[in-house]
Protein backbone atom coordinates (compact mmCIF):
# COMPACT_ATOMS: atom_id res chain seq x y z
CA UNK A 1 0.00 0.00 0.00
CA UNK A 2 1.48 3.21 -1.05
CA UNK A 3 2.11 5.42 2.05
CA UNK A 4 2.23 9.16 2.25
CA UNK A 5 3.53 11.08 5.21
CA UNK A 6 3.01 9.60 8.24
CA UNK A 7 2.73 12.21 10.94
CA UNK A 8 5.65 13.23 13.14
CA UNK A 9 6.20 11.00 16.68
CA UNK A 10 7.92 11.37 19.48
CA UNK A 11 5.14 13.50 20.40
CA UNK A 12 5.46 15.00 23.98
CA UNK A 13 2.42 14.65 26.44
CA UNK A 14 1.88 15.97 29.69
CA UNK A 15 3.57 14.71 32.38
CA UNK A 16 6.36 13.86 30.73
CA UNK A 17 4.72 11.22 29.18
CA UNK A 18 5.73 10.76 25.32
CA UNK A 19 3.86 9.14 22.51
CA UNK A 20 6.44 7.31 19.78
CA UNK A 21 6.42 4.58 17.22
CA UNK A 22 7.27 1.40 19.08
CA UNK A 23 10.57 -0.35 18.70
CA UNK A 24 11.91 -3.50 19.12
CA UNK A 25 13.12 -3.11 22.43
CA UNK A 26 9.47 -2.20 23.78
CA UNK A 27 8.25 -5.98 22.75
CA UNK A 28 8.73 -7.54 26.29
CA UNK A 29 7.09 -4.60 28.29
CA UNK A 30 4.26 -4.10 25.91
CA UNK A 31 3.41 -8.18 25.79
CA UNK A 32 3.65 -7.61 29.80
CA UNK A 33 1.27 -4.83 29.28
CA UNK A 34 -1.23 -6.51 26.95
CA UNK A 35 -1.41 -9.51 29.24
CA UNK A 36 -2.00 -7.54 32.26
CA UNK A 37 -4.89 -5.82 30.65
CA UNK A 38 -6.48 -8.85 28.97
CA UNK A 39 -4.48 -12.43 27.57
CA UNK A 40 -0.78 -13.71 27.35
CA UNK A 41 -1.95 -14.80 23.63
CA UNK A 42 -2.61 -10.69 23.17
CA UNK A 43 1.54 -10.79 23.60
CA UNK A 44 1.77 -13.25 20.78
CA UNK A 45 -0.55 -11.73 18.70
CA UNK A 46 1.13 -8.55 18.60
CA UNK A 47 4.33 -10.07 18.02
CA UNK A 48 3.16 -11.66 15.11
CA UNK A 49 2.02 -8.25 14.09
CA UNK A 50 5.38 -6.21 14.39
CA UNK A 51 7.83 -9.13 13.51
CA UNK A 52 5.79 -9.30 10.22
CA UNK A 53 7.06 -7.67 7.10
CA UNK A 54 3.68 -6.67 6.22
CA UNK A 55 3.03 -4.37 8.78
CA UNK A 56 6.25 -4.28 10.94
CA UNK A 57 6.82 -1.96 14.35
CA UNK A 58 5.41 1.25 12.38
CA UNK A 59 2.21 -0.65 12.73
CA UNK A 60 2.42 0.25 16.37
CA UNK A 61 3.12 3.18 19.03
CA UNK A 62 3.54 3.14 22.80
CA UNK A 63 3.13 6.10 25.47
CA UNK A 64 6.37 6.11 27.64
CA UNK A 65 7.67 7.16 30.74
CA UNK A 66 11.02 7.65 30.71
CA UNK A 67 11.90 4.01 29.65
CA UNK A 68 8.99 2.59 30.92
CA UNK A 69 5.82 1.59 28.29
CA UNK A 70 1.75 2.18 29.68
CA UNK A 71 0.03 2.52 27.29
CA UNK A 72 -0.13 0.97 23.44
CA UNK A 73 -2.15 0.63 20.33
CA UNK A 74 -2.11 -1.42 16.92
CA UNK A 75 -2.86 -0.62 13.58
CA UNK A 76 -3.73 -2.86 11.15
CA UNK A 77 -4.48 -2.48 7.34
CA UNK A 78 -8.17 -3.32 5.84
CA UNK A 79 -9.78 -3.64 2.97
CA UNK A 80 -13.71 -3.52 2.59
CA UNK A 81 -15.42 -4.55 -0.28
CA UNK A 82 -19.01 -2.91 -1.11
CA UNK A 83 -20.31 -3.87 -4.10
CA UNK A 84 -17.56 -3.92 -6.71
CA UNK A 85 -15.63 -0.93 -4.93
CA UNK A 86 -12.58 -1.65 -2.48
CA UNK A 87 -12.08 0.68 0.38
CA UNK A 88 -8.82 0.31 1.54
CA UNK A 89 -9.65 0.79 5.84
CA UNK A 90 -7.78 0.62 9.20
CA UNK A 91 -8.23 -1.63 12.07
CA UNK A 92 -7.34 -0.70 16.09
CA UNK A 93 -6.39 -3.30 18.07
CA UNK A 94 -4.10 -4.16 20.76
CA UNK A 95 -4.93 -1.48 22.86
CA UNK A 96 -3.93 -1.77 26.93
CA UNK A 97 -3.00 1.36 29.31
CA UNK A 98 -1.13 0.79 32.92
CA UNK A 99 -3.73 0.67 35.33
CA UNK A 100 -1.61 3.51 37.22
CA UNK A 101 -1.94 5.61 34.07
CA UNK A 102 -5.53 5.85 33.27
CA UNK A 103 -7.61 8.62 33.12
CA UNK A 104 -5.02 10.66 31.82
CA UNK A 105 -6.23 10.72 27.95
CA UNK A 106 -3.59 8.59 26.83
CA UNK A 107 -6.06 5.89 24.85
CA UNK A 108 -7.33 8.98 23.27
CA UNK A 109 -3.70 10.06 22.22
CA UNK A 110 -3.11 6.85 21.01
CA UNK A 111 -6.21 6.86 18.58
CA UNK A 112 -5.55 9.92 17.39
CA UNK A 113 -2.11 8.55 15.79
CA UNK A 114 -3.74 5.85 14.77
CA UNK A 115 -6.23 7.48 12.56
CA UNK A 116 -3.56 9.88 11.65
CA UNK A 117 -1.70 6.55 10.34
CA UNK A 118 -4.52 4.97 8.67
CA UNK A 119 -5.24 8.70 6.97
CA UNK A 120 -1.46 9.07 5.78
CA UNK A 121 -1.83 4.93 4.68
CA UNK A 122 -4.83 5.94 2.28
CA UNK A 123 -7.72 4.27 4.79
CA UNK A 124 -10.73 6.19 3.86
CA UNK A 125 -12.47 4.55 7.29
CA UNK A 126 -11.95 2.60 10.05
CA UNK A 127 -14.09 -1.13 11.45
CA UNK A 128 -13.43 -2.63 14.35
CA UNK A 129 -14.77 -4.61 17.11
CA UNK A 130 -14.37 -3.01 20.75
CA UNK A 131 -16.10 -2.55 24.11
CA UNK A 132 -19.35 -1.43 24.40
CA UNK A 133 -19.75 2.67 24.31
CA UNK A 134 -16.49 3.38 24.11
CA UNK A 135 -15.22 3.56 21.16
CA UNK A 136 -17.95 6.05 19.87
CA UNK A 137 -15.84 8.58 22.03
CA UNK A 138 -13.29 8.41 19.48
CA UNK A 139 -15.85 8.94 16.49
CA UNK A 140 -16.46 5.62 15.79
CA UNK A 141 -20.47 3.94 15.51
CA UNK A 142 -22.01 0.73 15.52
CA UNK A 143 -23.11 -0.33 11.88
CA UNK A 144 -23.20 -4.04 10.66
CA UNK A 145 -24.12 -7.04 12.17
CA UNK A 146 -22.38 -9.22 13.82
CA UNK A 147 -23.85 -12.47 12.68
CA UNK A 148 -26.06 -14.94 15.21
CA UNK A 149 -23.73 -18.14 16.52
CA UNK A 150 -26.94 -20.76 17.22
CA UNK A 151 -25.88 -24.26 18.68
CA UNK A 152 -25.99 -26.92 16.25
CA UNK A 153 -26.37 -30.59 16.49
CA UNK A 154 -23.48 -33.06 15.06
CA UNK A 155 -24.34 -34.41 11.49
CA UNK A 156 -25.12 -38.33 11.73
CA UNK A 157 -21.66 -40.16 10.60
CA UNK A 158 -20.19 -40.11 6.88
CA UNK A 159 -18.10 -41.77 5.21
CA UNK A 160 -14.87 -42.00 6.28
CA UNK A 161 -13.08 -40.25 9.03
CA UNK A 162 -12.85 -35.87 8.54
CA UNK A 163 -9.64 -35.35 7.77
CA UNK A 164 -9.55 -31.90 9.93
CA UNK A 165 -5.89 -30.60 10.70
CA UNK A 166 -4.38 -27.18 11.76
CA UNK A 167 -4.10 -24.89 9.02
CA UNK A 168 -0.09 -24.13 8.25
CA UNK A 169 1.19 -20.90 5.78
CA UNK A 170 1.12 -23.33 2.89
CA UNK A 171 -2.54 -23.42 2.97
CA UNK A 172 -3.30 -20.01 2.99
CA UNK A 173 -4.26 -19.74 -0.84
CA UNK A 174 -6.55 -22.73 -0.29
CA UNK A 175 -8.16 -20.72 2.17
CA UNK A 176 -8.15 -17.60 0.78
CA UNK A 177 -10.06 -19.30 -1.95
CA UNK A 178 -12.75 -20.84 0.36
CA UNK A 179 -13.32 -16.97 1.78
CA UNK A 180 -13.50 -15.29 -1.27
CA UNK A 181 -16.04 -17.97 -2.60
CA UNK A 182 -18.17 -17.62 0.74
CA UNK A 183 -18.09 -13.52 0.94
CA UNK A 184 -18.75 -13.61 -2.54
CA UNK A 185 -22.72 -13.24 -2.36
CA UNK A 186 -22.66 -10.47 0.32
CA UNK A 187 -22.79 -6.64 -0.49
CA UNK A 188 -20.47 -5.69 2.29
CA UNK A 189 -17.34 -7.95 3.33
CA UNK A 190 -13.72 -7.37 5.06
CA UNK A 191 -11.48 -10.98 4.01
CA UNK A 192 -8.18 -11.60 6.00
CA UNK A 193 -5.53 -10.57 4.51
CA UNK A 194 -2.34 -12.81 3.63
CA UNK A 195 -1.03 -11.50 6.72
CA UNK A 196 -3.07 -12.16 9.35
CA UNK A 197 -3.65 -15.57 7.57
CA UNK A 198 0.20 -16.42 8.55
CA UNK A 199 -0.55 -14.63 12.38
CA UNK A 200 -3.82 -16.57 12.58
CA UNK A 201 -1.74 -19.99 12.15
CA UNK A 202 0.36 -19.11 15.17
CA UNK A 203 -1.87 -17.13 17.29
CA UNK A 204 -3.28 -18.91 20.48
CA UNK A 205 -6.75 -16.92 20.88
CA UNK A 206 -8.30 -18.98 18.35
CA UNK A 207 -7.10 -22.18 16.14
CA UNK A 208 -7.41 -21.76 12.38
CA UNK A 209 -8.33 -25.52 10.83
CA UNK A 210 -8.54 -27.04 7.49
CA UNK A 211 -10.31 -30.13 6.44
CA UNK A 212 -8.81 -31.89 3.24
CA UNK A 213 -10.42 -34.61 1.13
CA UNK A 214 -8.12 -36.36 -1.06
CA UNK A 215 -5.02 -34.51 -0.36
CA UNK A 216 -6.72 -31.17 -1.25
CA UNK A 217 -8.31 -28.09 0.97
CA UNK A 218 -12.09 -28.37 0.65
CA UNK A 219 -13.00 -26.72 4.06
CA UNK A 220 -11.68 -23.97 6.74
CA UNK A 221 -13.05 -22.42 9.93
CA UNK A 222 -11.73 -21.38 13.53
CA UNK A 223 -12.29 -22.66 16.62
CA UNK A 224 -12.11 -21.14 20.02
CA UNK A 225 -9.96 -23.38 22.92
CA UNK A 226 -11.59 -26.65 23.86
CA UNK A 227 -12.68 -25.31 26.91
CA UNK A 228 -16.50 -26.07 27.19
CA UNK A 229 -18.53 -25.40 24.06
CA UNK A 230 -16.56 -24.56 21.12
CA UNK A 231 -17.36 -21.85 18.59
CA UNK A 232 -16.95 -21.90 15.02
CA UNK A 233 -16.55 -19.64 12.92
CA UNK A 234 -15.68 -18.30 9.60
CA UNK A 235 -16.43 -21.77 8.10
CA UNK A 236 -16.25 -21.67 4.52
CA UNK A 237 -16.49 -25.30 2.65
CA UNK A 238 -15.93 -26.21 -0.90
CA UNK A 239 -19.54 -28.10 -1.08
CA UNK A 240 -22.34 -29.99 1.55
CA UNK A 241 -19.91 -33.17 2.22
CA UNK A 242 -16.95 -30.88 3.04
CA UNK A 243 -19.13 -28.20 5.37
CA UNK A 244 -20.77 -31.46 7.33
CA UNK A 245 -17.37 -33.17 7.67
CA UNK A 246 -15.88 -29.88 9.09
CA UNK A 247 -18.87 -29.91 11.14
CA UNK A 248 -18.26 -33.17 12.43
CA UNK A 249 -14.47 -32.77 13.14
CA UNK A 250 -14.99 -29.66 15.02
CA UNK A 251 -17.73 -31.57 16.95
CA UNK A 252 -15.17 -34.09 17.97
CA UNK A 253 -12.85 -32.20 19.25
CA UNK A 254 -15.53 -30.08 21.54
CA UNK A 255 -16.52 -31.64 25.07
CA UNK A 256 -19.73 -33.54 24.61
CA UNK A 257 -19.59 -32.19 21.03
CA UNK A 258 -21.23 -28.76 21.91
CA UNK A 259 -20.77 -26.47 19.05
CA UNK A 260 -21.93 -23.10 18.28
CA UNK A 261 -21.94 -22.19 14.64
CA UNK A 262 -21.71 -19.09 12.97
CA UNK A 263 -24.09 -18.26 10.66
CA UNK A 264 -23.07 -16.91 7.37
CA UNK A 265 -26.50 -16.30 5.64
CA UNK A 266 -26.60 -17.89 2.19
CA UNK A 267 -23.28 -19.80 2.03
CA UNK A 268 -22.15 -23.37 1.37
CA UNK A 269 -22.11 -23.95 5.36
CA UNK A 270 -25.16 -21.90 6.15
CA UNK A 271 -27.42 -24.36 3.53
CA UNK A 272 -25.39 -27.59 4.96
CA UNK A 273 -26.21 -26.86 8.74
CA UNK A 274 -29.52 -25.68 8.06
CA UNK A 275 -30.96 -28.64 9.50
CA UNK A 276 -28.82 -29.27 12.26
CA UNK A 277 -28.84 -25.44 13.79
CA UNK A 278 -30.77 -24.42 16.55
CA UNK A 279 -32.19 -21.06 15.47
CA UNK A 280 -32.89 -18.48 18.36
CA UNK A 281 -33.78 -14.96 18.37
CA UNK A 282 -31.21 -12.19 18.84
CA UNK A 283 -31.28 -11.47 22.45
CA UNK A 284 -29.47 -7.96 21.94
CA UNK A 285 -27.91 -6.04 19.25
CA UNK A 286 -24.37 -6.73 18.56
CA UNK A 287 -22.24 -4.99 15.95
CA UNK A 288 -18.91 -4.03 14.56
CA UNK A 289 -17.79 -0.60 14.82
CA UNK A 290 -17.28 1.81 11.74
CA UNK A 291 -16.15 5.57 11.66
CA UNK A 292 -15.90 7.65 8.72
CA UNK A 293 -13.60 10.62 9.11
CA UNK A 294 -14.16 12.56 5.77
CA UNK A 295 -17.37 11.59 4.30
CA UNK A 296 -16.40 13.49 1.00
CA UNK A 297 -13.61 11.39 0.55
CA UNK A 298 -15.62 7.88 1.26
CA UNK A 299 -18.59 9.34 -0.85
CA UNK A 300 -15.83 10.06 -3.75
CA UNK A 301 -14.94 6.05 -3.53
CA UNK A 302 -18.45 5.25 -3.77
CA UNK A 303 -19.25 6.84 -7.00
CA UNK A 304 -19.23 3.66 -8.69
CA UNK A 305 -21.20 1.47 -6.86
CA UNK A 306 -24.08 4.66 -6.48
CA UNK A 307 -23.96 5.07 -10.29
CA UNK A 308 -24.24 1.10 -10.51
CA UNK A 309 -27.50 1.11 -8.24
CA UNK A 310 -28.88 4.02 -9.99
CA UNK A 311 -28.48 2.71 -13.48
CA UNK A 312 -29.73 -0.76 -12.68
CA UNK A 313 -32.88 0.68 -11.49
CA UNK A 314 -33.32 2.58 -14.75
CA UNK A 315 -33.70 5.69 -13.28
CA UNK A 316 -32.30 8.85 -14.98
CA UNK A 317 -31.72 11.62 -13.51
CA UNK A 318 -29.01 13.27 -16.04
CA UNK A 319 -28.63 16.72 -15.39
CA UNK A 320 -29.78 16.71 -11.65
CA UNK A 321 -27.65 16.64 -8.55
CA UNK A 322 -28.46 14.15 -6.00
CA UNK A 323 -28.24 15.98 -2.48
CA UNK A 324 -27.39 14.45 0.93
CA UNK A 325 -27.51 16.08 4.26
CA UNK A 326 -25.51 15.28 7.32
CA UNK A 327 -27.44 18.59 8.85
CA UNK A 328 -23.99 20.01 9.33
CA UNK A 329 -23.24 19.67 5.91
CA UNK A 330 -24.17 18.45 2.66
CA UNK A 331 -22.71 17.04 -0.05
CA UNK A 332 -24.40 17.70 -4.05
CA UNK A 333 -23.59 14.50 -6.59
CA UNK A 334 -24.20 16.02 -10.27
CA UNK A 335 -25.63 13.09 -12.22
CA UNK A 336 -24.16 13.02 -16.06
CA UNK A 337 -24.97 10.57 -18.61
CA UNK A 338 -22.27 8.83 -18.45
CA UNK A 339 -21.87 8.53 -14.52
CA UNK A 340 -21.49 10.28 -12.04
CA UNK A 341 -19.75 13.85 -11.07
CA UNK A 342 -17.11 15.33 -8.46
CA UNK A 343 -18.57 15.35 -4.94
CA UNK A 344 -19.27 19.23 -3.78
CA UNK A 345 -19.50 19.26 0.05
CA UNK A 346 -21.55 22.71 1.27
CA UNK A 347 -22.35 24.40 4.16
CA UNK A 348 -25.07 22.89 6.79
CA UNK A 349 -28.43 22.29 5.05
CA UNK A 350 -31.45 21.16 7.76
CA UNK A 351 -34.20 20.85 5.02
CA UNK A 352 -32.55 18.98 1.87
CA UNK A 353 -36.02 17.64 0.70
CA UNK A 354 -36.75 21.39 0.03
CA UNK A 355 -33.97 20.75 -3.14
CA UNK A 356 -34.96 16.68 -3.69
CA UNK A 357 -32.49 15.47 -1.50
CA UNK A 358 -32.11 13.45 2.16
CA UNK A 359 -30.93 13.44 4.88
CA UNK A 360 -28.72 11.54 7.73
CA UNK A 361 -27.31 12.55 11.22
CA UNK A 362 -23.34 12.19 10.65
CA UNK A 363 -23.30 9.43 13.56
CA UNK A 364 -26.11 7.11 11.70
CA UNK A 365 -23.92 7.41 8.24
CA UNK A 366 -21.87 4.48 8.28
CA UNK A 367 -25.13 2.65 9.51
CA UNK A 368 -26.56 3.90 6.25
CA UNK A 369 -23.12 3.03 3.65
CA UNK A 370 -22.68 -0.13 5.46
CA UNK A 371 -25.67 -1.86 7.77
CA UNK A 372 -28.69 -3.94 7.07
CA UNK A 373 -31.18 -0.80 7.37
CA UNK A 374 -30.94 1.08 4.07
CA UNK A 375 -31.88 4.78 4.70
CA UNK A 376 -36.07 3.75 4.36
CA UNK A 377 -34.77 1.15 7.75
CA UNK A 378 -32.94 4.19 9.05
CA UNK A 379 -35.78 6.28 8.58
CA UNK A 380 -38.45 4.40 10.50
CA UNK A 381 -36.35 3.91 13.90
CA UNK A 382 -34.23 7.37 13.99
CA UNK A 383 -36.14 10.58 13.15
CA UNK A 384 -32.78 12.19 12.04
CA UNK A 385 -32.61 10.29 8.68
CA UNK A 386 -34.99 11.18 5.81
CA UNK A 387 -35.12 9.42 2.85
CA UNK A 388 -36.64 12.17 0.83
CA UNK A 389 -40.01 12.02 -1.07
CA UNK A 390 -38.73 9.86 -3.93
CA UNK A 391 -37.30 6.06 -4.60
CA UNK A 392 -34.40 7.54 -5.16
CA UNK A 393 -32.26 7.59 -2.25
CA UNK A 394 -34.25 4.04 -1.31
CA UNK A 395 -32.43 2.71 -4.30
CA UNK A 396 -29.06 4.52 -4.00
CA UNK A 397 -29.10 3.44 -0.35
CA UNK A 398 -30.53 -0.33 -0.19
CA UNK A 399 -30.29 -2.44 2.87
CA UNK A 400 -27.25 -4.54 2.79
CA UNK A 401 -25.46 -8.06 4.09
CA UNK A 402 -22.27 -8.21 5.65
CA UNK A 403 -19.45 -10.50 6.01
CA UNK A 404 -16.21 -9.14 8.21
CA UNK A 405 -13.20 -11.42 9.22
CA UNK A 406 -11.39 -9.29 11.69
CA UNK A 407 -8.47 -10.60 13.89
CA UNK A 408 -10.63 -11.36 17.31
CA UNK A 409 -13.61 -13.14 16.84
CA UNK A 410 -16.36 -10.61 18.01
CA UNK A 411 -17.90 -13.57 20.57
Amino acid sequence: MTETAIPSVPVALPDGLVLREARPGDLDQIGALLTARGEPADAVDHRLVVEDPDAGWSACAVVVDGDRVVSTATLLDEEIRVGGVRLPAGQVELVATDRAYEGRGLVRALMGWAHDRSAARGHVLQAMIGIPYFYRLFGYEYAIDIPLAPAVRTPPPGEGTPALRPARPSDIPAVTALQNAAQSGFDVAMPHSAARLRWLTAHEASSLWVLERAGAVVATGRTTPPDGRVLLAEAAALDAAAARDLLRGVAALAPGGEVRAVHRAGTVTAAAWAEFQEHEPRERAEQYYVRVPDVAALLDRLRPLLWQRLTAAGADRTGRDIVLSTFGAHYRIPVRADGLGEIATGRAMQAPGSVGGAAVAPDQLPALLFGPHGIDGLSRIRPDVYPGGEELFQTLFPPLTADLLSYYLPY
